[in-house]
This record gives C-alpha cells, sequence and structure tokens, in this order.
C-alpha cells in the first residue's frame, strides 16, 4: 500500500511517467477467460462488434454481461455526438474503483478521434483500437499481455480487410453487411471522414459470398452498411461495379428475402440505383434520404454540395420511378447562424415531403470538425424549441400515414417475439414495426398481415 501510494503520488507530479510505472502493477492482472463489451453509436459500430465478438470467442474467451466478472473489458465508442462521448467517458471512468484486475480497451470512433489523449484522461486504461484497426485485435492483446504496458493503433487509413465472415451476429434472422467504409464528403458539422478516414469499398466478391453465406445459415435480410453507400465502386472504377451493380448481383442470390441499405448521400442517389429499386424483388422500397436542413444557405455552411431544389428534382423523381417508395431522412436544427426564416423552410419541407421516418437533432458542436471554430449562437432553448416543433409536425404525418395504413395487407419479415411476448414483432418492406398474434415457428418467415390498428409508432395486424 506504501508503494502504491508513493507512486500515485508520482504520477500526479508527472504524468509522462505513468505508463513505465504502471507497468510494475499491471502485473497483479489475472489470465483472460472472459470478456464484457458494450456498443455505442451507429450500425457500423453495432457490425464492428459482432466482429470482434467472434474474434475473442475463438481465442477461447467467454462473453459475459456484468463488467465485473470480465477479466477483458471492451467499450466500442461514438464519436457523432458530445453527449455520446462523454457518457463512455464517464462509464470508463467509474472502472478505475471497480474492476481493478480487468484489461480494458477503447475502439471505435473515440478512439480515432481522441488517440492518445485517452491515455491521459484515463490513465487505467491499457489499449486504444482505431476503426481501421480492429483486425488487429489479437495482436494488441499480445502485446499487452506481454509487454505489460499500454498500446495504442489508430491508423488513419484502412488497408487489410476485416474478416466479417467471423463475425459472431446477434440477431438469428436478420444482418448487418458492411461495403464501404469512411466517407469523403467531409460535411463541416460531422467527425466521421476523421474517425472513420476516406472511402474504402470492398470487393463485390467478397461482399456476395459473405451473403450467401449468411442465406446458408438462414438470415433471410441484409442490411449493406456505409457511411454513404451510394458511392460504392468509386474509388475503384476498375472493378466497373457501382453500387446499383452490387444490387443486381445480392438480387441473383436465391433465398436472400431482403435487401436494405443505409445511408445515403443525395448527391450520390442516381437513376440507376433508383431503377434498381423498382426494378429488383429483394430490394426493399425504402431510401433514407437525408435532408439535414432545408435553406440553401445553410445546406452551403453544412457543405452538403446540393441545393433544396436539386434535393426535391431528385425525391420527386425517385417517386415517380418507384411510386410506392418510403423515405427517411436527418436532419439538424439550430445549426450555427440558422435563423427563424431558415428554420420555417426545413419545417415546410419536411411537410412537403412527408418522411416516413425521421431521426431530428438539435445541433451540438463537435470538436475536429470545421463548424467547431464557429459561434454556436443559436440559444440551446431556441434549438429545443424548434426541434418539439419539427417532432410534432413528425408525429403528426406518421399518424396520418398509420390511419391511411388501415386495412392494408403488407409483408412482414418476423424477427422475435415482442416485449410483452404475447405479440410477434417484424417489419415491413417500407420499415414499420408490425406486431400480431402468432406461433414462434413464424419467426424467421415472411407473412402476409393485415393492418386493423396501431399505437405509437407500431401498426398492429393479423395474418391475412
Amino acid at each position: 500500500m506504501l508503494l502504491q501510494s508513493k507512486i500515485r503520488d508520482f504520477t500526479q507530479r508527472d504524468t509522462r511517467f505513468f505508463p513505465l510505472l504502471r507497468a510494475r502493477l499491471v502485473t497483479l492482472k489475472v489470465i483472460m477467460k472472459k470478456f464484457f463489451i458494450r456498443t455505442y453509436g451507429c450500425q457500423m459500430n453495432e457490425l464492428d462488434s459482432e466482429v470482434m465478438i467472434g474474434m475473442l470467442e475463438k481465442r477461447g474467451l467467454e462473453r459475459v454481461t456484468e463488467e465485473d466478472e470480465a477479466e477483458l473489458i471492451l467499450f466500442n465508442t461514438c464519436s457523432i455526438r458530445d453527449l455520446a462521448e462523454r457518457k463512455v467517458m464517464g462509464k470508463i471512468g467509474q472502472l478505475k474503483h471497480q474492476n481493478k484486475r480487468a484489461i480494458i480497451g477503447v475502439t471505435g470512433c473515440m478512439a480515432m478521434a481522441k488517440k492518445e489523449a485517452l491515455f491521459q484522461k484515463l490513465p487505467h486504461i491499457d489499449f486504444v483500437l482505431g476503426t481501421n484497426n480492429i483486425h488487429a485485435l489479437d495482436d494488441v492483446l499480445d502485446e499487452v499481455l506481454a509487454k505489460k504496458s499500454q498500446v495504442i493503433r489508430t491508423d488513419k487509413t484502412f488497408e487489410q480487410e476485416i474478416d466479417y465472415l467471423a463475425a459472431k451476429r446477434e440477431d438469428p434472422v436478420k444482418a448487418y453487411v458492411s461495403i464501404i467504409r469512411g466517407c469523403d464528403k467531409f460535411c463541416t458539422y460531422c467527425v466521421v471522414p476523421y474517425t472513420r478516414g476516406k472511402e474504402v469499398s470492398r470487393l463485390p466478391e467478397d461482399i456476395v459470398e459473405e451473403c450467401k453465406r449468411l442465406v446458408q445459415q438462414g438470415y433471410k435480410e441484409v442490411t449493406l452498411l456505409g457511411q454513404n453507400v451510394n458511392s460504392y465502386g468509386k474509388d475503384k472504377p476498375e472493378w466497373n461495379c457501382l453500387f446499383h451493380d452490387l444490387l443486381y448481383q445480392l438480387d441473383r442470390i436465391p433465398g436472400l428475402a431482403r435487401v436494405r441499405f443505409m445511408t445515403s448521400h443525395p448527391v450520390d442517389i442516381t437513376v440507376q440505383l433508383m431503377e434498381a429499386i423498382r426494378d429488383l424483388p429483394s430490394v426493399c422500397e425504402f431510401v433514407h434520404f437525408p435532408l439535414q436542413a432545408g435553406s440553401n444557405r445553410i445546406l452551403r455552411k453544412m457543405h452538403r454540395i446540393y441545393t433544396v431544389e436539386q434535393y426535391l428534382e431528385k425525391v420527386h423523381l425517385l417517386r415517380e420511378i418507384v411510386p410506392n417508395v418510403s423515405l427517411g431522412t436527418d436532419i439538424i436544427v439550430g445549426f450555427p447562424t440558422e435563423t427563424e426564416e431558415e428554420f420555417a423552410e426545413t419545417y415546410r419541407l419536411f411537410k412537403e415531403i412527408k418522411y416516413s421516418v425521421a431521426f431530428l437533432f438539435a445541433y451540438s458542436a463537435r470538436k475536429g470538425t470545421p463548424a467547431f471554430r464557429w459561434k454556436d449562437d443559436v440559444p440551446e432553448e431556441i434549438k429545443q424549441e424548434r426541434l418539439q416543433r419539427l417532432l410534432s409536425l413528425y408525429h403528426e404525418i406518421a399518424g396520418e400515414e398509420k390511419k391511411e395504413m388501415l386495412g392494408q395487407i403488407v409483408e412482414v419479415l418476423v424477427e422475435r417475439r415482442n416485449r410483452d411476448e404475447r405479440f410477434l414483432k417484424g417489419r415491413t418492406r417500407c420499415w414499420k414495426n408490425v406486431i400480431f398474434e402468432g406461433s414462434d415457428d413464424l419467426i424467421g418467415t415472411l407473412q402476409l398481415i393485415k393492418v386493423t390498428g396501431y399505437s405509437h409508432q407500431t401498426l398492429i395486424g393479423q395474418k391475412a
């Protein structure tokens, strides 16, 4: 205890020597047998976690659901919003006093954004692993155990393919499939280009093979993931395979009932993609079509590289080519310098387009983005007031849409039991939640359901 007290006092005076001194104490840690992982953020992070779970189980570790049972604790983090970062930092900070024997690792976007600074703020963590380095998890663990010192791997570019076939999938019916990593758009509010790097497409044959394997394992639906799936293949012109070409290849896989994709950038949504959605039986008629703002001046300030007029032109063309398509969107209110009149433009556009799904946010500055340099001059109370107005409009539109669906027959992929165990739960092709009574043998099947009612965001139905 005396030695530890002296070490603690010394490290408070000069933190540069902390890793060296900590190496003498790390020998107290036991051999890894069990691991705990917590995932924050988007579907890309969820898939990365599934890959790491597969790697750790292949290594012989057992996954546990309680942190204090584990000798290895992983936090796969998000950095898109300040609140998400603060939650992660607070949680990891608590472990300093809760689980002193565990090896602690931070992966994901926050690892890329903060890098070595994480060791300064959280000196009790053992390794930092960036989004482009999850393939090196085994090597990093070996290095931590052998050298008994802190390790960091945060490459700026994604160069080594990940073994997605080794992923331990969380869901038995539907699976995420990565097709492109990174983003080249550099929206001024977004950290993704700095935490995920430039766009790198996966080989089409690897994607097709993974989807074939998933179908053989009983999966009925895949969701193709990327920060901008519409850019797929543009970084590899020699492949002669763009996003719509990939969809045609996937549609030919026997037994693959549904293909979804997210996220899209409006600039890269092409006529060929619209025609693929119309013509391919497996591709769902839902497009996430992020608007972000309804003012041309704010769009320029966000560096969204399209105008409201260009956006509307594509929306109208998509609805002409795919009449039954549903649209989703992302919108930020209270962006720096946004006026009440400019917010009103966003409100009017939302009302005109009538989105089926919307993710609405009040702007929060993110360190490391161009917008962080600007004065966050819209008061928080005004941001929240605008957000609530837009949410109210969204709920009004969603309610009207559900009323129109009463009596309709929809195709539902049955995913699991609902929370109350009475109903089965699934989704329509256009992303609507549906519950209905039925037996467990329907899980993993496609069912035709007649809509008889709704509650909040969920449709209620019965077998047609």
